[in-house]
Order: C-alpha cells, then sequence, then structure tokens
C-alpha cells in the first residue's frame, strides 16, 4: 500500500512501485477520495458552496501532485489533434501545455467545481468515484499494451505484469475494486451513486479505447486522463436532474 500512496499521492517518500503495487490501488483511491470528500464537507460548513467546491479541488490537486491533471493535458495536447503517432509521443513528453491541453483543463476543472457546488457534499460517494477512477486505472495497466516506445511514468507496470503473479490479477483487482466503488457510493448516494460509478467506468474506457486507437495502448497520462474523465462524468451524473 505505502507503494501505490506514493506512485498516486504526495504523501510518503517516493518508492518504485512492485507486483502488489496495483493491487492497492482502489483502497488508495477511496482514501484519497475520502479526503477530498471530507474537506468539501468542512469547506461547505464555512463557506458558500462555490468556495467549497474550489476548495475540494484544490484539496484534490493537491494530494495527487496534479498528476491526473497533468495527465489529461497531455493526452488532449496528443490524442486529439490529427499528427502521426511518433508525433504523438513527442507532444506527451514536451512538458509545455498545448492548446488542446489548456482547454481540456479549463473545461474539467470547471465542470468538476460546478457539479460539487450544486448539491450537498456526499463524503461516501466522492470516496466511491475516486476509488473506481484508480480500478480502472490498475485494471488496464494490467490488461492493454503499454504504447510508450521508451518508458514512461507508468512503465513499472510492465514488471508487475511480467514479473511475479500479483495478489491480485486483472479481474481480482477489478472485482473488488468495483464492488468497494459501487459499495461506497451506494451508501452515499442510493442508486444514484451506483450509476455514478458505472457512469464514470464507462467514460473511462471509452478514454482508454480511444488512447488505444491512436496510440496502441496505455500510457501513464493515459490513465491519468481516464481517472479524471471518468470522476468528472461521474460527479454530472450525480447531480443530474
Amino acid at each position: 500500500m505505502r507503494r501505490a500512496l506514493s506512485f498516486l499521492t504526495v504523501l510518503g517518500r517516493a518508492d518504485v512501485p512492485n507486483a502488489r503495487t496495483l493491487s492497492w490501488f482502489p483502497v488508495v483511491g477511496a482514501a484519497v477520495g475520502a479526503l477530498v470528500g471530507g474537506a468539501w464537507w468542512v469547506a461547505g460548513r464555512l463557506w458558500p458552496p462555490a468556495v467549497a467546491a474550489l476548495v475540494a479541488v484544490a484539496v484534490d490537486a493537491g494530494l495527487t501532485g496534479c498528476l491526473h491533471l497533468d495527465g489529461l493535458a497531455d493526452s488532449a495536447d496528443a490524442l486529439i489533434p490529427p499528427v502521426t503517432r511518433e508525433r504523438r509521443f513527442e507532444i506527451m513528453a514536451d512538458p509545455r501545455v498545448g492548446a488542446f491541453g489548456a482547454v481540456a483543463l479549463v473545461v474539467v476543472l470547471g465542470l468538476r467545481v460546478a457539479t460539487l457546488a450544486a448539491t450537498p457534499a456526499k463524503v461516501l460517494v466522492v470516496a466511491g468515484l475516486w476509488c473506481g477512477s484508480r480500478t480502472l486505472m490498475a485494471a488496464v495497466a494490467r490488461s492493454q499494451p503499454y504504447a510508450h516506445p521508451e518508458g514512461g511514468t507508468a512503465s513499472a507496470f510492465e514488471a508487475d505484469r511480467a514479473g511475479p503473479h500479483p495478489v491480485l490479477g486483472v479481474y481480482g483487482v477489478a472485482v473488488y475494486g468495483l464492488a468497494l466503488a459501487g459499495g461506497l457510493a451506494a451508501l452515499g448516494a442510493g442508486t444514484r451513486g451506483i450509476v455514478a460509478v458505472a457512469a464514470e467506468i464507462a467514460a473511462a474506457v471509452a478514454v482508454v479505447w480511444f488512447a488505444r486507437r491512436r496510440l496502441g495502448g496505455y500510457s501513464g497520462d493515459v490513465l491519468g486522463a481516464s481517472g479524471v474523465i471518468g470522476e468528472t462524468v461521474g460527479l454530472l451524473v450525480l447531480v443530474a436532474r
């Protein structure tokens, strides 16, 4: 768990992922979501809904070190424009944010703030959605080909797949992760919470499918983008009329 915590958040010391790391992704996701949801709840007792929503989004960005938001920006810049596969990898490696990435960040962050401001704080639903996004990341890393030709942030997960058999394979981590995500969301918002998690997973899978068509597989940036977009879609479903 320590390695998953250090990989997905700014907590703990830096450590190289091993064969067990991905198995802990859902638990760490639920913990991060609980902290974000808790910050949302506390801020809502002190400030108006819009401010509380901004605080929650800021806490999320701070806890994750903007890792997934960076993946969203890089993926938007690389996957959306009509360029060659080689050029897409060059764009992903460029630390600068382009027009596609900037627009994606503005739209997604705006939607996250707006959705959180539109409903009373639901800590367990946020924990469930954040758990669901990390579950999808772990399942993709254990089942899909790694696309980056020269290695990258998620290349360590290839050793996870090729090395000793992990405690939980792709199906194991998916089953327990989705059960945990759905259970938390159901406790927080009943059937609406479960539907939100289902919509989240569908949106995240769509991102991975699009990336595979453009890149031939996944990358660390794609995992981050799929998680952020999935969570955002889940929040949109949560507040839908």
